[in-house]
């Protein structure tokens, strides 16, 4: 500890010490504790202890006060266990009894600030710093904080009872983490009292009558077998698993959650990773006794494992494709899709149970879905997946949802009256069907697939919603289809669909519904981009009014749709046919207006900032992939973007704007040879400097620099971060040393300059009206290279950069500081009652 804080320490304990005294703001005490964590860690604990009297004093006096706040003693409490993490420190406070006074039963276990549940955490947070050493748990043995520990378990706030199982499990770990021999039976080694005690604690807990207890044990097993790898966790289980089973066959099964829990983090440890390991006997317990929505986290989980056995992968496959077999029976299907399973791991009747009972059909479906969906995503599957039953199980399910599905059975009458209009179940089947897309064939999706799709898309009764999953899945499965080879006849056959699905597409543009157009805009952009190098997709798309309605939809009432609009408009104008075919806009002088001038007029007038961050997303894409109208005249197209951008208020806007510039600059100098490229030849000197002028030229008729150093000065961080990166390249390019030099001897100042100066110096370019004398940097515009250059390479960019990746506290963060705001605010809780943040 530096000599000032020293020096301010004892009038800081003082004000802690007195209960007369606040403190306006708790974060301090946090602050505090985080400094005194540090300085453990690099200093002496107790050399901090001796050489500041007043700590010790602090903890003394704030345990003689009668009525201490509830967040002073939290504070002590979490302080003395920081300190008493080092053993000779730990001695040193035992020494005194301060330890005993504080964490014992005579201390705040017996006041009435105990039922604050800060004090507790204080508490529990303190012991578990001070559990860093073999003195600290015969302490804890000894003083019955073990059994405050075991009750505080089931504390009424979430938090203290997490902290207190977190701690038993430190104990646990930490008083056995030099015991690394393989014994065959805990009772037959000598095991430290520690670990003794909270063993003995867990049996008993899962013995007992009472769910809380049990979950709690199993939370505490949970937790230590997941952090602990040790060669005694194996131990351990050998000693628990007969117990664990017995959970297991009880009826009901209570605490069957927190088993999942269990088993799953017992899975993922290496101890437990060979096949011959009991945990896989437990696991095919818990697949055999749990219903197929209790157990089907457990089953996608070790179906995720690779060292899980075989014979568990396919009975934990098996129980998730259960549910989706009884819905493809109960509907009429034909002879090829008899079912997903061969056997039933399961009773099939608990799972039609399930399925006709209306408050856990679709929750079980729902869930079921998005367990196959996870396993679709896995590169590596060791078991059968089957594909075509899946989906066709998945189809049946939409046509519940909808009244297509014709009932088989009983159990297919109860599924249909339940599934009928459930948005939920139709979001998480197309989902599903949409992720299956990636392996079937053109001839699956001309089936039943397509016809589902086109339902959903045309029904007046699918919710926006839903009707986004569809569209979603319809694009997968056209992306998907696009990608693989096919012949000529399927090809015909997709175009088909994609005519009927654009006569959707175009009722949908026309919905009174905004969500709906919004959804619909974003559906086609999409199409467009992934389908735009398909003729037949451009025929079908040029055929139908899909174009014309999205131009319109551009001046949409609502500026989400406008801003879907232009994104969509940006991609169709990629389209080389779009330029001859797509119909302009007659203005009043009844002149066709190109899409670029509409864009630019969103740009420029829309009152929403969503339509200008789309406009803006959209040239910095034309000006990538080289838009034909951008080509015309890049420098006025770049110019008049620029110049719209540079007065917008919206700073995501400013910083689009900023990608655009830097786009543009990359551009030219690479045009002209002088950006970095491993395959550019190596200009002469000569041929360099007439580039670098020829670029600088180009960069001041577009007004480049000013609109840079414009956003430099900009007070959103972000924008003048991108600013400042960007003219620190252009600065490494145009300002080779040579001409620095040159500029020294001719006089030219070359000092470094700040924000300040920079910002006189754009006032000065934007009243210039005549060129002013060369290398006046002051008086120049923004379009005399030479002034803009020497601008340039005067402003301090590296300087400003720095400062702007500072954090907005660097400047007051020391201890000092914190010591200094703490005696600054206190007894001012009354007059700032407000915390600002």
């Amino acid at each position: 500890m530096d000599r000032e804080c020293s020096q301010l320490l004892p009038s800081v304990c003082a004000v802690l010490a007195d209960s007369r005294q606040l403190v306006a703001d708790d974060t301090f005490l946090e602050k505090f504790l985080d400094w005194f964590k540090t300085l453990t860690e690099t200093e002496s604990s107790l050399l901090l202890l001796q050489e500041n009297p007043c700590l010790t004093e602090l903890i003394t006096c704030v345990l003689k006060l009668k009525d201490p706040s509830s967040s002073t003693l939290s504070f002590i409490l979490r302080l003395t266990g920081i300190f008493a993490a080092s053993e000779s420190c730990f001695q040193y406070l035992q020494q005194r009894e301060l330890l005993i006074s504080l964490f014992g039963e005579v201390g705040p276990l017996s006041s009435a600030l105990w039922e604050e549940a800060s004090v507790r955490s204080g508490w529990v947070q303190g012991v578990h710093s001070m559990v860093q050493h073999q003195s600290a748990l015969h302490f804890l043995c000894n003083c019955g904080a073990i059994d405050v520990i075991f009750t505080m378990q089931g504390d009424p706030s979430l938090f203290v009872a997490s902290a207190a199982n977190q701690l038993l499990v430190h104990m646990l770990t930490f008083s056995l983490q030099s015991f690394q021999t393989k014994l065959v039976n805990i009772k037959d080694c000598d095991w430290p009292v520690c670990a003794q005690k909270l063993i003995v604690h867990i049996e008993e807990s899962l013995k007992s009558n009472s769910a809380s207890r049990i979950k709690q044990s199993l939370k505490l097993l949970t937790s230590m077998f997941g952090c602990c790898h040790d060669l005694w966790t194996e131990v351990l289980w050998s000693q628990l698993s007969e117990r664990i089973v017995y959970l297991l066959e009880e009826k009901p099964v209570h605490a069957w959650h927190s088993l999942v829990d269990l088993f799953l983090s017992m899975a993922r440890s290496p101890v437990f990773s060979c096949p011959e390991c009991s945990l896989w006997t437990s696991v095919t317990c818990a697949l055999e006794h749990l219903n197929p929505a209790q157990v089907g986290r457990l089953a996608v989980g070790v179906l995720k494992l690779q060292e899980c056995p075989q014979a568990v992968r396919i009975q934990a496959l098996s129980v998730l494709l259960q549910p989706m077999d009884c819905v493809l029976k109960a509907a009429s299907q034909p002879l090829e899709y008899p079912g997903l399973l061969n056997r039933s791991v399961n009773d099939s009747a608990t799972v039609e149970t399930l399925l006709s009972c209306r408050s856990s059909c679709a929750s079980l479906l729902c869930q079921t879905l998005a367990h196959l969906e996870e396993l679709r995503y896995l590169t590596y599957l060791p078991v059968d997946f089957p594909y075509i039953p899946l989906l066709q199980s998945v189809v049946t399910i939409l046509q519940f949802c909808i009244g297509l599905a014709t009932p088989a059975s009983c159990l297919g009458n109860k599924i249909s009256r339940i599934l009928i209009g459930c948005f939920r179940v139709q979001r998480s089947a197309l989902d599903i069907l949409g992720a299956l897309s990636h392996r079937e064939s053109h001839s699956v999706f001309m089936g039943s697939v397509s016809d589902i799709l086109l339902a959903y898309l045309k029904s007046p009764d699918t919710s926006p919603t839903v009707l986004k999953k569809s569209f979603q899945a319809t694009l997968k499965w056209l992306v998907r289809l696009s990608e693989a080879p096919s012949s000529r006849d399927h090809w015909q056959q997709t175009e088909q669909f994609l005519r009927d699905l654009f006569l959707v597409l175009q009722k949908r543009l026309c919905s009174p519904f905004w969500e709906v157009r919004d959804s619909a805009l974003e559906f086609l952009t999409l199409l467009v981009k992934h389908l735009r190098e398909k003729d037949g997709f451009r025929q079908v798309l040029f055929s139908s009014e899909v174009p014309k309605l999205t131009e319109d939809l551009l001046e949409d009432p609502e500026s989400y749709v406008r801003a879907s609009a232009v994104t969509a408009m940006g991609q169709l104008s990629l389209l080389t046919q779009l330029i001859s075919k797509m119909p302009g806009i007659e203005n009043g002088n009844g002149k066709e207006k190109s899409i670029v001038a509409q864009l630019q007029e969103i740009l420029s007038t829309d009152s929403e900032g969503f339509p200008r961050r789309a406009v803006i997303s959209v040239f910095i894409d034309w000006l990538k992939e080289g838009h034909p109208d951008v080509l015309k005249d890049t420098e006025q197209f770049v110019s008049s973007v620029l110049q719209a951008v540079n007065s917008d208020l919206d700073w995501e806007v400013k910083a689009g704007g900023l990608e655009l510039a830097e786009v543009f600059s990359a551009q030219t100098l690479g045009r002209l040879g002088l950006a970095a490229c491993p395959y550019a030849a190596v200009s002469s000197t000569a041929t360099r400097s007439t580039h670098l002028s020829e670029s600088l030229q180009i960069f001041c008729r577009v007004k480049l620099f000013e609109f840079l150093f414009g956003a430099l000065c900009d007070c959103d961080r972000p924008v003048a971060q991108k600013a400042c990166d960007i003219l620190i390249t252009l600065k490494a390019e145009l300002c080779e040393e040579s001409s620095l030099r040159e500029g020294t001897r001719a006089g030219l100042s070359t000092e470094a300059h700040g924000i300040a100066w920079l910002e006189e110096t754009l006032r000065r370019w934007s009243s210039c009206a005549e060129p002013c004398p060369r290398g006046d940097a002051d008086g120049a515009g923004s379009q005399d290279p030479n002034g803009v250059l020497l601008v340039l390479r005067t402003v301090d960019l590296e300087g400003l950069h720095r400062s702007l990746n500072r954090s907005s506290d660097h400047i007051e963060k020391s201890p000092q500081s914190l010591l200094q705001d703490i005696l600054a605010t206190v007894g001012t809780l009354e007059d700032n009652e407000a915390d600002c943040y």
